[in-house]
């Protein structure tokens, strides 16, 4: 629960910070309370290319994405200290990313399609508490950064 909560609080952020513009109307208060208790599929969103070509995404928030691609390729540790340190990294580098957030428009909109639940997962594997959940847990964020790599540049 608590981590769900976390998670709605995060995407919230994440999306006032990068300055959504959708107009949807804001989700009320007591809306978004009732809706922790329930899973958010993010995945159902499928991500759309660019008339047949990838989104290309600003370079002040690529070189947060490609921090975390390469942490996650190069890590080959092996004590639960190893993972925690990948997990605060990858963390890290979400708020970094969240916090220079200048894409605007449809391309913005796709990125978000990846980015939730990239956040979901990331979030998911900083919760584990055993290296085997870690390495499980570590093979969907290298599949997340495989569907990044299919959709934008």
């Amino acid at each position: 629960m608590k981590l769900k909560t976390i998670t709605l609080i995060s995407s919230t952020l994440l999306l006032a910070a990068c300055g959504n513009q959708n107009e949807e109307p804001t989700v009320p208060v007591e809306t978004a309370e009732t809706e922790t208790t329930h899973d958010h599929d993010h995945e159902s969103e499928a991500i759309e290319l660019n008339e047949g070509q990838k989104w290309i995404v600003d370079d002040s928030m690529m070189v947060h994405i490609r921090n975390m691609e390469t942490d996650v390729n190069k890590f080959s540790g092996t004590t639960l200290e190893d993972y925690q340190l990948l997990a605060t990294s990858l963390q890290d580098n979400i708020d970094r990313l969240t916090s220079n957030c200048t894409m605007t428009g449809k391309a913005h909109d796709e990125l978000h399609k990846w980015l939730l639940p990239y956040i979901d997962t990331v979030d998911e594997f900083a919760a584990q508490t055993e290296t085997s959940a870690y390495a499980s847990q570590l093979d969907l964020i290298k599949i997340s950064f495989t569907t990044f790599n299919q959709y934008f540049e």
